[in-house]
């Protein structure tokens, strides 16, 4: 690929660190930059910054040192954020679950609705729109939670986790619809997960963090085009890629071991 045909950034990360107060070094000096469209998937083992990175992106926290700069239209509330729990208002029906951002922003009531109709319909969920969380499946208050992320129409998603408490069958279900949803919207994505495989599956770019203090040891690239569908699963290519970042996730830890 040229430079002329290379996206330009959305976020640009140059020496960002991460030191609290209480003196825990959560990350080392990260460089990183995420271009427009790409699909960036973020492992390694638990405690290793992970979060931290993402919440340094999304300006819930600054970094100690270095910058963290958003592209002209990727910073909020183009910039959306969903976490591991849907985290719905159980009195609430769906439609006033993914409405919320826009009423909190003070959107009319008339745009807002069509808003939320549009968002129900990417996550296919326009037929629970009056229903109650309480009701709705563990995998469709996800869908819920990601359309309460689409329905401002936001350019950047940090996902934390989001299919990491659903089973194997929901969460494979989930990954094939949101990764044709990414790709048809051209979101840029920042992706967090304990799960090879969804990285492999969801991917253009694995970075592998090492343990604590947090920085990138390692990018693997995932060059299948997107979106994929299950028979990527099944493909050599697949498996090639899987067991790559495998042994590239062991390397690290093998190494945090010496």
């Amino acid at each position: 690929m040229t430079s002329l045909d290379t996206p330009p950034a959305a976020v640009d990360i140059r020496g960002a660190s991460k030191t609290y107060p209480n003196g825990t070094r959560a990350l080392e000096p990260i460089d990183l930059m995420v271009r427009q469209g790409e699909f960036v998937t973020i492992v390694g083992p638990s405690g290793c910054g992970k979060s931290t990175l993402l919440r340094l992106i999304a300006g819930l926290s600054p970094p100690t040192a270095g910058s963290i700069v958003l592209s002209e239209g990727y910073s909020p509330p183009r910039l959306a954020h969903v976490f591991q729990s849907p985290t719905l208002m159980p009195w609430a029906s769906v439609q006033a679950n993914v409405r919320l951002p826009l009423d909190l922003a003070g959107t009319p009531r008339t745009e807002a609705d069509e808003k939320t109709r549009h968002a129900l319909d990417l996550v296919g969920l326009q037929e629970f729109a009056r229903s109650f969380p309480r009701v709705l499946s563990g995998g469709m208050q996800m869908r819920a939670s990601i359309a309460r992320a689409l329905v401002t129409g936001p350019r950047l998603l940090l996902m934390d986790e989001p299919f990491g408490a659903l089973d194997e069958i929901t969460r494979n279900r989930l990954d094939r619809e949101f990764s044709e949803l990414s790709a048809r919207e051209n979101l840029t994505v920042l992706f967090v997960t304990h799960s090879i495989y969804e990285a492999v599956f969801l991917s253009s770019r694995v970075l592998v963090m090492s343990p604590r203090p947090g920085r990138i040891h390692a990018e693997v690239g995932i060059d299948a085009p997107r979106a994929r569908t299950d028979s990527f699963r099944s493909t050599a290519e697949f498996a090639a890629h899987s067991a790559h970042l495998s042994e590239t996730l062991g390397a690290v830890m093998q190494e945090a071991d010496q």
